[in-house]
């Protein structure tokens, strides 16, 4: 009989659920992709329905459910700094056992629950999937428990967090209240705010260096008098404007030269810190090889430059580094209390462990609407050389296919493609497909045996978590941020074969083994999960191209399908199957 383990990250944001199987990660998807609520909260049930209907097992068959952090040290951290005092809708929230009564009423679980510390379980979910024998384990977010960054060894299936920085000095609270201060929201906007920085320069430096001090060892202290985290509508106080001589900037106003400043002064700052901290951790710990996790951890532009500028050899980034990928760690840790073993050897692959949908449901669907489409069922070559053609027509592609990916980027699996060499694309796609500010960048998706001619980087970068310079001999205008860099994705014929086969038939008509590849999403929603999402987004945005599974849609065929859908024209029997979920 299976040892099955359910790992659970819920209850703050980016609500997540995990199986794992005789010490293998089978299954793992964010709440949010099936309630289409953007950072959905929840007790993940319709995430465990998934993991559970794809494993062929029901909530009986599970031995332990995993909480990703520790509820009481966390009420403790909560009565301490005051939150708890909010309101009685927080108190009724924070009351001891909670977490445990949502678990077990919600989900219907009567067996063992195991929590375990937050930052643990980012170094789990870093350390655990990255196939090291032994690693450095540096974890930095906004606040677990107590934690907000800590310091460890791994060896064998062994954690040790020997170190940490404890709130309220965290580096991730740093970045988000100049993320607030800069007119952004917090928990979402910070990728902005990466994004924001390279358009400007570090002339706000020494007023950022004000804000933290670095100590000895692995330590660091915020000055305080700049920070409010108890106030709900903003995490910073009066005197925080006065260091940078200017107000908040209001959400919707226009971005100016001084907001890039202090992005890139911040920026500049975190990666300083960064470095510094894990020079320090590898003389302590003398291992070549670095895990990280916790939010800071997406900050690819920092690790790029972590691995450069330390002596560490390898890097491994958990690609769910923010909360979601803590169901990961504590499903990990769970199974090696409980098994006594190891997690099953082997580095994390690939991330394409969402829902997948049969091409007789896809097909359903459609034939339930007014949309005209093309088959390729069966003939996947003629599919992909005729996606290919489209892209290199100037279409913006929408392409759905296999399993969902987990964590914050599409992978090949749910993502909008496009040519990368295309001058005007950036802007059409942000305008006019994403609905976003116009300084985002997007990312390119390379061939793996081709990325090495076009983006100076030694080594495969499967999750998009690293940034490098582009040294193209192509013109790759859509994908190359202004200061030259790019976040690349590598991708291999064993982890997404379909995608691979896209990227070589590109390379084939045009020389260009690279894609433009960005989230299949416009702002403010979730990445689309099921072929009803994607067809909703292909119709609600100027997507020119939906390709899903082995269909496709053209919208200058379907000016009235696509009015009958936006009707709610569609059978009864899928409009009301919309977020039922059939999966294979």
């Amino acid at each position: 009989m299976a040892l099955n383990i359910i790992g659970i990250s819920a209850l703050y944001h980016d609500s997540a659920c995990c199986l794992v199987q005789d010490g293998k990660l089978k299954y793992a998807a964010e709440e949010e992709r099936f309630s289409r609520l953007k950072a959905d909260d929840a007790i993940p049930r319709m995430a465990l329905k998934y993991c559970l209907k794809e494993a062929g097992i029901g909530i009986n068959d599970v031995d332990c459910i995993a909480f990703y952090e520790d509820p009481a040290k966390k009420l403790g951290r909560q009565l301490w700094s005051g939150i708890w005092n909010r309101s009685d809708v927080l108190r009724k929230k924070f009351r001891p056992g909670w977490v445990e009564q949502e678990i077990r009423d919600i989900l219907g679980y009567e067996g063992r629950i195991e929590f375990f510390d937050h930052h643990l379980s980012h170094a789990a979910s870093s350390y655990h999937y990255s196939g090291f024998d032994n690693a450095a384990i540096l974890t930095v977010d906004g606040v677990g428990e107590w934690a907000t960054t800590t310091y460890g060894t791994g060896n064998g299936a062994d954690i040790d967090l020997w170190e940490e920085v404890s709130y309220p000095h965290s580096l991730g609270l740093l970045y988000s209240t100049i993320t607030n201060f800069l007119g952004f929201e917090v928990n979402e906007g910070e990728y902005k705010v990466m994004g924001l920085a390279p358009y400007g320069k570090p002339t706000y430096v020494n007023q950022v260096r004000q804000l933290i001090k670095i100590l000895d060892d692995g330590k660091y202290e915020l000055n305080l008098e700049y920070f409010d985290f108890l106030e709900e509508s903003r995490m910073f106080t009066d005197r925080f404007a006065g260091l940078f001589g200017k107000p908040a900037r209001v959400r919707g106003v226009s971005v100016d030269q001084e907001h890039m400043d202090i992005a890139r002064s911040l920026q500049v700052v975190l990666e300083e810190i960064l470095i510094d901290k894990a020079a320090y951790l590898y003389r302590k710990t003398g291992s070549e090889n670095l895990c990280m996790a916790g939010g800071v951890a997406l900050n690819c532009v920092a690790n790029g430059k972590i691995i450069k500028n330390t002596p560490f050899k390898n890097l491994f980034v958990q690609p769910a580094a923010n909360d979601a990928g803590g169901a990961l760690g504590a499903a990990s840790l769970a199974y090696t209390k409980l098994s006594g073993e190891p997690m099953k050897p082997g580095k994390l692959g690939h991330v394409y462990l969402g829902p997948r949908y049969e091409a007789n449901h896809v097909r359903k669907v459609l034939e339930s609407t007014s949309l005209r489409y093309h088959s390729f069922e069966g003939d996947q070559d003629t599919l992909v050389k005729e996606t290919a053609a489209r892209i290199a027509e100037g279409k913006v592609i929408g392409w759905f296919h296999g399993r969902m990916e987990f964590g914050p980027r599409s992978l090949g699996a749910r993502s909008i493609l496009a040519d990368p060499r295309d001058t005007e694309m950036r802007d059409k796609i942000n305008a006019m497909v994403k609905k976003r500010e116009g300084f985002r960048p997007f990312a390119p998706a390379a061939l793996d045996s081709e990325y090495r001619k076009h983006f100076d980087i030694d080594h495969e970068s499967p999750f998009m978590l690293e940034t490098c310079q582009v040294i193209s001999p192509l013109e790759l205008p859509a994908i190359t941020h202004v200061d030259g860099s790019a976040r690349l994705q590598t991708v291999t014929r064993n982890s997404n074969p379909r995608f691979h086969n896209l990227l070589e038939a590109f390379n084939e008509l045009t020389g260009c083994p690279i894609l433009l590849n960005t989230s299949f999403n416009v702002k403010g929603e979730p990445i689309v999960c099921s072929p009803e999402d994607a067809i909703n987004c292909f119709i609600s945005t100027n997507i020119d191209v939906l390709v899903v599974e082995d269909f496709i849609i053209d919208r200058e065929d379907n000016e009235l399908g696509i009015l009958e859908w936006i009707s709610g024209v569609m059978t009864t029997k899928y409009a009301s199957q919309r977020n039922t979920y059939t999966f294979i």
